[in-house]
């Protein structure tokens, strides 16, 4: 029998475990860039929603926002506030902030701050160019800095009207604030009176509740208080006497409203 020459296959097996090697590599690379794609097909569309609560609110930019012309209006500042004593504005400067609208789109980053006189939430463009909106009923809910604002119906009278108001607690009962903003004409010189420049003057807050999807309610003093909760009177009674909860305070209304919450 002819003897196999050692030196003349060692070439022809290495070829082989070669060739083998290659077609593992070429599958596991294959395999490698299937879940690679994967993965960026599913975090490219987890980016694409936000979720709050149940729901998914489709997310945009700020420059979407100023696309969206039927959103935008003039502000109502017809006002020189350069020759007016304090501010109009719940902060005077613009804060980057997050919209939710009722469409279930979110529009981020948007410089925004409330107009509490002309009762405005007004944007920045990215001209700087200030613009209010046109259409508020759009609004579910505005967040910039610590502040979130709704746009909310309450009882005005005997009229239901519309308007902004600052959440402070949200649940079966919501509790809400209405900041107010008088303006003060200038007053000429007088006897024993100096002339008096034009003023923007703060009033007191005014604090509503609201349940479900019921307009919300002015609570002016504890009467109104207590009888804003029938289904819970008498816990309400008792945990406003031992708490010295008032009316008229947010932070104790907060408690009284999340006490309620919790039963």
């Amino acid at each position: 029998m002819k003897s196999i020459d050692n030196t003349s296959i060692l070439p022809i097996i290495r070829a082989m475990f070669l060739n083998l090697n290659l077609k593992l590599v070429k599958k596991s690379n294959l395999l490698f860039m299937k879940i690679t794609i994967v993965i960026i097909f599913l975090l490219f569309f987890t980016g694409l929603s936000f979720a709050q609560g149940t729901v998914d609110y489709q997310t945009q930019q700020t420059y979407d926002l100023f696309k969206r012309r039927e959103f935008l209006s003039k502000t109502g500042n017809n006002l020189d506030l350069s020759q007016i004593e304090g501010s109009p504005y719940l902060n005077d400067e613009f804060e980057n902030g997050t919209i939710y609208t009722t469409e279930k789109q979110q529009y981020v980053d948007v410089p925004l701050r409330y107009n509490i006189y002309n009762e405005q939430l007004e944007f920045k463009s990215p001209q700087g160019i200030i613009q209010a909106l046109a259409t508020p009923e759009i609004l579910e809910l505005a967040k910039f800095g610590d502040t979130q604002i709704a746009y909310q119906p309450y009882i005005s009278g005997n009229k239901t009207k519309n308007g902004f108001f600052i959440v402070l607690s949200t649940g079966k009962a919501s509790l809400y604030s209405k900041p107010e903003i008088a303006f003060k004409e200038a007053t000429e010189p007088a006897a024993y009176k100096e002339a008096e420049p034009p003023k923007f003057l703060r009033k007191s807050d005014e604090y509503y509740l609201r349940f479900d999807s019921t307009p919300a309610k002015r609570i002016g003093n504890k009467k109104d208080l207590i009888a804003a909760f029938p289904d819970k009177q008498s816990e309400i009674k008792s945990y406003i006497s031992k708490n010295k909860i008032k009316a008229g305070k947010a932070e104790s209304l907060k408690k009284l409203v999340e006490y309620y919450n919790s039963l």
